[in-house]
């Protein structure tokens, strides 16, 4: 494995990484399904076609450990790159990074946690060794000239130790940000935050890391994720990530939803005359088309006021 650092072998082995990750193998297990590359392909092309000027393409994280995302290199190389859109892909580790940019990765993601606790049954390591890894991440990007885009986990609440102080959010966030991350990410993974502990968290964090460089990931499992982007754009951030259809969620914390749904994003700012460039009936079509492949309800209230409700199998 040539000279890849003890941490990164470690998470390279699936045995470890069911021991270390009990959620893990309760995931495999409820997502049997392995999504085909065409579908992911489709999605991908079709979601370039609505104004989104970002998309996140894929992970490159071990197949052993997440079999779902074996085709990760099919995948970034068989989309169609519309020229005003980027494409970053996660990048856990060096191992990940090589391998994005060896299938052609033009902006990649690194993703930490302000929750030590989170952090050590996520990523295996501890918040300090995570900035370590991704510091060698940041730096082998800036030899390449790739930008890295940063994630904080656990921002406004963790699974296991509940409230997060707003200061280890923003000193997770200013570490990333001076390594070299053009963006940081602050996530609500799952999804426990209010305006009021949002508007606290954000003061905390932009003391050292200005708004310009901010973006919040806003799970909506109490129904607050719109409420809690209001108070992120009152308060100067103009970056907000979402899921279409709102699918996804945080498999290692019972109970927590999907992230906000761009349908309904894209439906409050257009209410609120803020020009997007996206074409809301054009996201809502592909929420269709993958709630179809998935034969998945969308969890977007826009789609379901709208008529779109239930997902048939397209395979």
């Amino acid at each position: 494995m040539g000279n890849i650092p003890t941490t990164v072998k470690h998470c390279l082995s699936y045995e470890q990484l069911i021991r270390d990750y009990p959620w893990l193998k309760r995931l495999l297990l409820e997502e049997k399904e392995i999504v085909p590359t065409g579908v992911k392909i489709q999605l991908i092309d079709m979601l370039s076609g609505t104004g989104l000027p970002v998309i996140e393409a894929t992970s490159f994280v071990s197949s052993k450990w997440v079999p779902q995302m074996a085709d990760h290199t099919d995948v970034l190389k068989g989309i169609q790159r519309a020229p005003h859109v980027q494409y970053p892909v996660l990048t856990p580790n060096m191992h990940g990074f090589q391998d994005a940019v060896a299938a052609g990765a033009t902006e990649v993601a690194v993703f930490g946690s302000a929750s030590e606790t989170f952090s050590r049954k996520n990523i295996n390591c501890s918040i300090e060794e995570s900035m370590l890894r991704f510091e060698e991440v940041i730096s082998a990007a800036k030899e390449h000239q790739i930008p890295v885009r940063g994630y904080v986990s656990c921002a406004l609440g963790c699974p296991h130790e509940g409230y997060i102080e707003p200061s280890k959010v923003a000193e997770v966030a200013k570490r990333l940000y001076e390594m070299g991350c053009y963006e940081v990410s602050l996530g609500d993974t799952i999804g426990v935050g209010t305006p009021g502990s949002m508007a606290k968290m954000l003061r905390s964090v932009m003391e050292d890391v200005p708004s310009s460089a901010l973006a919040v990931h806003c799970h909506d499992t109490y129904g607050q994720a719109l409420a809690n982007i209001l108070i992120a754009l009152q308060m100067g951030v103009c970056v907000v990530d979402s899921a279409v259809a709102g699918l996804g969620g945080c498999p290692y914390a019972q109970g927590s939803s999907g992230n906000v749904s761009t349908e309904d994003v894209l439906y409050m700012l257009h209410g609120m005359g803020i020009e997007t460039g996206v074409d809301l009936a054009k996201v809502i079509e592909v929420g269709d088309f993958i709630c179809n492949a998935l034969c998945r309800k969308t969890n977007s209230r826009v789609a379901q006021a709208r008529g779109r409700t239930s997902g048939h199998a397209l395979l």
